[in-house]
Parts: C-alpha cells; structure tokens; sequence
C-alpha cells in the first residue's frame, strides 16, 4: 500500500505535464512501481493508457515524449506476425523492446523520449534517454530505494528523502546561468546523460550505456558534396522531419519567431498541409526586443493563420514568481519569461507546438561562433610583445566609455553592449587558449567557488583538453561543446519546462537525430562563411520565404531585464538580494553580489549575473533542501 502511494503522489507532482489520464503499476514482491501522468496526443482512447504491460507480459513499461517512426516499426513488427491492441506509439515501442531487445529498439527510434521499462523475468529495471536530451530524465539512489522522474518535482514528493544542496552544481550553475549534467541541484540526483540508458538491478550498482554516442558523430569527418547537393539533401530531410512531427490526433500548431529556424520549420509545415498552418508569436512594447512583426509578414506570405500577443509588462512580471516551481533547479536563462509566455498563449488554442531549437548549434547560428574565432586569429596576428599592453588598456577603459564609441559605428553593425563583451573576450584572450576565450564568453561570474564559499566546481568537457585535439577547428568545438550542454541543459530544459507547465508538447524538428548527422558531415563553410552564419539553412529556407523578410541581424528571445530590474521589479529584487538575508542563509557570498546590484542601480548593466542569483534565492524560498 505504501509503495502504491509513494508512486501515486510522485506521479501527481507532475500533473501539469500529463492532466488526460493517471496511471500506476507495482508489483510488490519485486519493490518495483511506476507512476505515469499522459497528456494524451496519439491514439486518444484506453488502448494508449500507461504504465503498459507487453503482450507476453515480461516487460512494462513508463514513457514520456513521441516516437515519430512508430508508423515504420509497427510494420515491421506485424510482418513478423505482432499484433497490437491500440495505435499508440508506446504499444509498438513496448513490443519492439519485447522482441528485438534494447539497442536494435533504439536504433529504429527517431524521437524525444524518456523511458522506464521493468523486465519481470531479469527482474531488471532501464532507464533511457533520447539521443539529444530533449526530455528530461533525473535518477538517484536514496538510501536503498532506485528514484527516476521527468522532473525533479516528482523525486522531492518521495517522502523518505530530505533532499540535500549540491553547493558544487551552485557553482556551476553561477558560471552558465544552468547546472550542467549529469549534475542536478541535489546531492546524489543526476540527470541520464542524453543518448545513454541506464541499468539496474537490486544489490548490484547502476550501469550507464552510451548507445548513440555525439562525440563520434562530430569527429567522424565531413563528407564532400556540392553545395547544391547538400541543400537539396537538407530540404528532403528537413521535410520528413516536420511531416513525421505533424503526426497528432489532436490540434497542431507552430511557434513562429520570425528567426531563421522557426521561419524554415513553419514553411515546412505549410508546404506539407492541406489548410492554413496556427502559428503563434508574442511581441514587446519595447523595440529592441521586439520581434513579432518579422514573425507576422513570414505568416502573412506563408498564409498561416497568426496569432501574436503583446504582452504588457504586468503580464511578464506575473510570471516570474513561478520560475523556480516550473523549473524544480536554479535556471537563469531570461528568455524563458517570453517562452513561457509563448506557450500559455499557444496552448489556449492548441495541444502540440513544432519550434524551432537547435539550429543555432547545428548550423554555426549564434554569434560567439562568427567572432569567436575571428578575434582569436586576429588577436594571434598582433606582435607578442603588444598583445599584453593592449589587453591591459582594454581592460582599463571603462565599459561605459567603450559602449559610448560603439555608438559611432553605423547602426548596423553596432555590437549591442561593447564594453562588457569587450571586457569578457579580453579577459579570455589574457588566458592564451582558445577554449579559455570560449568559457569567458559565457561565465556570468568569474570565480564561481569564491561566490560559493566551500564548494569546488565540477570541471567537465570545457576543460577538458582532449577536445582540441577531437575537434580542431575552434568554431566547430564551440558548435560542439553547445550541443553537448548549452542546448540540453539550457534551451531544450527551458522549452520542455516552459511548455509542459502549460501541457503544451513541444516538438523539435532540427533535432531529428537525422538531421544532427547530416549537419556534422557538412563542411563549416556550408554553415558559416564571411561573418554570414546558418548558409545551408537560409539556402533552403530561400526556397520558401524570400530572404529580405530574413535578413536581419540575430535578437535572441530576450526581456528588457536590465530597466525591470530598476523599475518594477526592483522591491522583489531588492528583499531577496538584501545582505542579512544572505548571510543567514550562508550560500552566497553577499559582499559582490551587492556590489554588482548597487553597480546596476547606478546604471550599469550586469542584469544577466544578478538574474543568476535571484533565480536561485527565488529557488531556495520555494523548494526542499537542507545544507
């Protein structure tokens, strides 16, 4: 009965990602119980209900997310004389796993998925996670007792565990603004490695598999083709990508931002369906940020039926409060204000969204990759003996005063905020490597173990470096480093997140593991050449939507962080940044946290490292945890 109710109550943590049906399934003499929440898409009827008992009754089986070739491997199966109850992709999967074991199972997969599966007869329990990690998947041993969830919501509603601060994944997470796997916010609480699964049996110690394995992917060497060939190979892969991710028994619509990516997958979209495609967008009063008129003239010539919302300050400002419920561990990326904002107005009107994420990674898109490796040529061309005293004058001259020259540059190619990423590059430049200007670009404060007084942050890929020698070229291991921690633990967790507090599934087209192959074996001149990123891309979109409703320089999804935080979200700011509250609490070191809030005050902008902490004092006031 305990057992039943542990699994129930971890299960109904997670309502939000599933609110059409509950199920659970234990069987005591084993110690073994799943907990599922559906948001029901494919096969709406019982047939789809979960946990889901195979047909020989051997395997069952708990599973969050889609599986876009269930159509191909359901044919398979029935050749091979399967028969199915339902038309739910968890049925075929489940009896794909019964009959061809694990790693063929996986190979047939194109998905996103997180998956329990129980082998009664191995008494055997696996853990799996998608080969991009775009859904979430947490584990950990508590005492003796195996915990797994899509959140970490459903871990802390175990009522046996007092869950304990990770003062180390603090650290980290200062640095990135994310916690970067396999770490999570909890001591002894992982995330599953994307591409990996996980096996376990009671009385031996848990076994991580890597069965699609990104590093091989990245180093197995480009493929010579001409341009024109690749951007017709890119068209056809990305049209069955998005025509496999349209595949629903329930309404269907596109988050449309007017970037590159978003524009592709929605003309894809159109292209492939016989009535207007929904696409959604919201936009801002205030200029800079404000996107949704490119989103609206790639609607109006695509003929979609748009939906935009202006969303007015207040609306924003509610939100925020429940960041740190949604997102269960410190998260500072700001944009997830405006997807979270993009998805409660999607989901008013439909229950499955295609996006864009993943392109920037895949196809050289932001812009760290266009300068990164042009200011470290340039910078390795100056006289050795100049390159410290011009380093040192740069350091020397006050960003405000750098800000101000940049402003006599032609508007156009006006870099946003020069004095502080003119800081940062010279900072990194100071280090002499590469992959120490790559990391500067994206700490948000220097010496994270000093702002965490005891902690030791876990050093991973970035400095690890074997890379430079896997990945030579110094824009392709940015693309690479990216994809194996910017794009899981902050863009794919900020959509899954954003989207799931509203039960709004979001799909990702750009990250059909297909398309992920196929990206590596291009040439980087077919991504990036000439500061001009995301070429293949555009060339196919061009196909489409004519470049001058494209052409423009790259916003980013962002909030005007920086005015709220002198304006109308100053009083919230101010009682969770106040100095005796963060003495007492005894995480934070307070003295350069205040230093930096009293700087902004004044006027200049360090928005995006103050966000890092009040995301995490937001946190530490809504969440479980002990020191």
């Amino acid at each position: 009965d305990t057992l039943e109710k542990c699994v129930q109550g971890m299960a109904a943590a997670l309502t939000h990602r599933g609110p059409d049906d509950a199920g659970s399934w234990f069987d005591p003499s084993a110690g073994v119980a799943f907990g599922h929440r559906r948001l029901s898409v494919i096969d709406l009827s019982p047939a789809g209900h979960q946990p889901m008992s195979s047909a020989s009754e051997r395997l069952v089986i708990a599973f969050n997310g889609e599986i876009y070739s269930f159509p191909d491997i359901r044919r398979a199966l029935t050749r091979e004389g399967v028969t199915f109850r339902g038309h739910s992709d968890t049925e075929v999967i489940l009896e794909a796993f019964d009959r061809w074991g694990i790693d063929k199972t996986l190979e047939q997969m194109i998905g996103m998925f997180a998956i329990a599966l129980w082998d009664r007869e191995a008494a055997e329990l696996t853990l799996i996670r998608d080969r991009l990690g775009i859904k979430p998947l947490y584990w950990g041993k508590i005492n003796n007792t195996l915990l797994f969830g899509s959140e970490l919501k459903a871990l802390t509603a175990f009522p046996h565990w007092q869950p304990a601060l990770n003062r180390d994944a603090i650290a980290s997470f200062l640095r990135h603004n994310y916690i970067p796997g396999p770490h999570s916010i909890y001591r002894g609480i992982e995330k599953l490695p994307p591409g990996s699964y996980l096996t376990y049996r009671q009385g031996s110690q848990p076994q991580i598999h890597q069965y699609w394995d990104f590093h091989k992917v990245a180093t197995a060497g480009t493929q010579s083709m001409s341009a024109a060939d690749a951007e017709n190979a890119l068209d056809e892969l990305l049209r069955d990508a998005v025509q496999r991710r349209m595949v629903a028994d329930v309404p269907l619509g596109a988050l449309l931002s007017g970037g590159i990516d978003s524009s592709l997958v929605t003309a894809l979209m159109q292209a492939q369906s016989d009535r207007p495609v929904r696409t959604y967008s919201v936009g801002f009063q205030e200029q800079q940020f404000n996107e949704a008129p490119f989103a609206a003239k790639i609607a109006a010539h695509l003929g979609t039926e748009h939906t935009e919302l202006y969303v007015e300050p207040d609306h924003s400002l509610e939100v925020i409060p429940n960041l740190a419920h949604w997102y269960d561990e410190p998260f500072a990326d700001s944009s997830q204000i405006p997807t979270l904002l993009v998805c409660e107005l999607t989901r008013k009107h439909v229950t499955v969204a295609l996006s864009g994420d993943g392109g920037d990674e895949l196809f050289a898109g932001y812009n760290r990759y266009v300068y990164g490796e042009n200011v470290w040529r340039r910078f390795n061309q100056i006289p050795a003996p100049l390159q410290k005293p011009l380093l040192s004058a740069i350091g020397h001259t006050p960003q405000g005063l750098l800000d101000n020259l940049a402003r006599l540059l032609p508007q156009k190619s006006r870099p946003n905020q020069l004095g502080h990423k003119a800081h940062k590059v010279a900072d990194g430049l100071r280090r002499g490597d590469p992959d120490a200007l790559y990391r500067q670009l994206l700490t948000h404060w220097d010496d994270p173990e000093l702002m965490v007084p005891g902690s030791r942050e876990p050093k991973g890929a970035l400095w690890d470096p074997q890379y430079q020698q896997l990945v030579p070229n110094f824009t392709e291991r940015m693309q690479f480093f990216d994809t194996i921690m910017y794009l899981p633990d902050d863009i794919l967790t900020k959509v899954d997140r954003a989207s799931m507090a509203v039960s709004l599934e979001a799909r990702v087209p750009l990250l059909d593991h297909r398309v992920v192959e196929f990206a590596w074996q291009l040439p980087l001149h077919l991504k990036l050449h000439d500061g001009r990123s995301k070429i293949l891309l555009r060339r196919v979109l061009d196909r489409y939507v004519p470049s001058p409703l494209i052409d423009r320089p790259k916003m980013g999804f962002g909030v005007p962080l920086d005015s709220w935080l002198r304006g109308p979200l100053r009083d919230w700011a101010e009682s969770l940044l106040g100095e005796a509250r963060l003495s007492e609490q005894g995480i934070l070191d307070p003295k350069p946290v205040r230093e930096k809030w009293q700087s902004h005050l004044r006027g200049k902008n360090w928005s995006h490292a103050l966000w890092d902490v009040l995301m995490l004092q937001a946190w530490l006031d809504r969440s479980p945890w002990r020191l």
